[in-house]
């Protein structure tokens, strides 16, 4: 089949690209950026990238017309607009008027549990695209999931944060709600089988796994099986945006992350109609199993995909291209040049595995400070890390910087600051022979970019300086 996937570089949609393609299926891939999507080269001959957004119509009209069938993984919960629910319908809108120009026979949509009442913005959100597409002419296929347990998910990594961090907890009572997570393998599974599935399409289906917990067990479980003891608090006084700040700080969501999800703990999220188990009969995966592989993942640094890549919450433009030109007037540069004697692949190691739980390799404490006060002043901090320790992705997130362009066999590495910063910054390095250049590129805004840059540059040499010497 010729399948479209919208998300295709998404946490979900680009798990679920791998898996349609090891099942044979021609892919178009639409994405925002093509050079967040890497393809390994034995599927390259039935992957069509296609650049667009879905906020734009015009975009959409590389579409072809002759897909069979459609994903829908696109959302905005960790959007830092206030107006994520607009963008949503408007993106919805104009999905479903192209879909209506195409041989599309099914779109496949995946949304949160929403069969509760007064459900959260986000929640609701969900249902109202749901409804949009709908109004289409191609019949479509809902899966509806409550928490996501896998390596990479975004509540997978919360629950984790608090549980490994905090020996006791503080609670809102409404940690009491009822929750049914489903492991990461299984929604994979069920977004395949409900491809071209004639039992399947026009229907809407609620999949959670076997367990159901309240949010307070669900997280004294998961301390269980890390053996851990810990105690939860349950107190009535912490509002949802006083639990919106605690989750925030504590772990590595974003703000609006948080938020969403405190929103959302107001809803119980257990499957009402178990409909799919009889029309797709499958083993499930219970809670203790799927966290135990998603920790064999983590362990193993073979996490396909991770929501902190996402660029949802990011002031970023999708478009890298418009960054990777580091400009040189109006700037304030620190450059090192180091020579070395080992090899120059040994060098490439050490910068390709900067940051996350390896660290910065000189006053790694500077580094730790300086991602605490970008926490504090509303930044993405080093709480963030990287996916995966070893290899890197342009498009992937490292601490509080974005990886822009990579080139494994000349060493060079660009990457670009999400920190909260009175301008602009880029730091790159390149190997050249046997020298390393180390390249920091400030572009100030204003009077206060310019006052930050001289007050920190004696430090800012001192650690950039260091930082190119321990590299080398």
């Amino acid at each position: 089949m010729k399948v479209l996937l919208t998300g295709a570089n998404g946490y979900i949609g680009k798990r679920v690209l791998f898996r349609l393609l090891e099942e044979g299926h021609h892919v178009v891939a639409f994405v925002r950026s093509a050079m967040r999507l890497p393809i390994p080269e034995r599927f390259k001959k039935n992957v069509q990238v296609i650049e667009g957004d879905l906020l734009k119509p015009k975009t959409l009209e590389s579409i072809p017309k002759d897909i069979d069938a459609a994903y829908y993984l696109v959302h905005s919960m960790t959007t830092t607009s206030g107006k994520f629910n607009d963008l949503e319908s408007e993106s919805a809108r104009n999905f479903t008027e192209k879909m209506a120009l195409t041989n599309a026979k099914q779109i496949i949509y995946l949304s949160g549990l929403v069969n509760d009442e007064n459900l959260s913005r986000h929640l609701a959100s969900r249902k109202n695209v749901e409804d949009l597409l709908r109004q289409g002419k191609v019949p479509v296929t809902t899966l509806m999931a409550g928490i996501i347990i896998g390596s990479g998910s975004a509540s997978f990594e919360i629950m984790r944060d608090l549980v490994e961090k905090l020996p006791v907890m503080i609670a809102p009572k409404w940690t009491k709600n009822k929750v049914q997570p489903i492991a990461i393998r299984d929604v994979l599974d069920y977004l395949i089988l409900v491809l071209n599935n004639p039992q399947c399409i026009g229907q809407r289906f609620e999949i959670g796994g076997p367990d159901v917990y309240s949010y307070k067990e669900l997280l004294l479980k998961l301390a269980e099986i890390r053996g851990l003891k810990r105690c939860i608090i349950n107190v009535p006084v912490l509002t949802p945006t006083l639990s919106s700040y605690w989750l925030y700080f504590i772990t590595s969501a974003s703000f609006p992350l948080a938020k969403a999800l405190v929103e959302s703990l107001k809803n119980n999220a257990i499957c009402k109609e178990r409909s799919i188990e009889k029309i797709l009969p499958k083993t499930l995966f219970d809670f203790e199993t799927a966290v135990k592989r998603a920790f064999y993942r983590l362990e193993e640094d073979a996490v396909p995909s991770s929501w902190k890549d996402a660029l949802g919450g990011s002031e970023l433009n999708p478009d890298f291209s418009t960054y990777l030109q580091v400009p040189e007037f109006g700037t304030y540069v620190d450059q090192q040049v180091v020579s070395f004697s080992c090899s120059p692949r040994e060098v490439k190691e050490r910068i390709w595995t900067l940051g996350g739980r390896n660290g910065w390799r000189y006053m790694n404490w500077a580094w730790n400070v300086r991602g605490f006060f970008d926490r504090l002043f509303g930044g993405v901090g080093l709480r963030r890390g990287r996916s995966d320790q070893k290899k890197l992705n342009v498009g992937d997130a490292l601490d509080f910087w974005r990886v822009l362009a990579l080139d494994e066999k000349k060493g060079r590495l660009l990457l670009y600051a999400e920190m909260k910063l009175p301008g602009e910054a880029w730091l790159e390095f390149k190997i050249e022979e046997q020298s390393l250049y180390q390249r920091a590129t400030f572009r100030p805004k204003g009077v206060w970019g310019r006052l930050y840059w001289i007050l920190l540059y004696p430090f800012h040499y001192l650690i950039f300086r260091g930082l190119a010497k321990s590299l080398c």
